[in-house]
């Protein structure tokens, strides 16, 4: 498993739709900010089979300091976003990892090289 970027995103994007890979990274720089503005503002966003974005509050609760577990500290309240994955990513993930994904990641490593 590797940490995949937004650069590695962009480069396959452009390769499989034959676009330029500078229009591509507009593209999901600006998903990505929507993205953010909107769940800032608290809105949900639902990508039938893939998955739904939502912010949820945490409630406050006390935690212990590893370094001294006899002193109790307050974790505030505060918001994260939840991510629920859908019915086809799943089932997708729960399909064996194949050696051709393995080839894949080498040849893109090569192509960025």
């Amino acid at each position: 498993m590797a940490t995949k970027t937004k650069k590695e995103l962009v480069l396959k994007i452009s390769a499989e739709c034959n676009l330029p890979p500078n229009d591509v990274r507009r593209i999901v720089q600006s998903f990505l900010d929507s993205l953010v503005e909107g769940l800032a503002q608290g809105d949900r966003y639902e990508f039938r089979d893939f998955g739904v974005f939502e912010v949820v509050v945490r409630k406050q609760k006390i935690g212990r300091n590893p370094k001294n577990a006899g002193v109790a500290i307050v974790i505030p309240e505060r918001k994260v976003v939840k991510f629920s994955p859908g019915k086809k990513m799943k089932e997708d993930l729960e399909k064996p990892v194949s050696k051709d994904h393995h080839t894949h990641k080498q040849h893109l490593r090569s192509a960025t090289l």
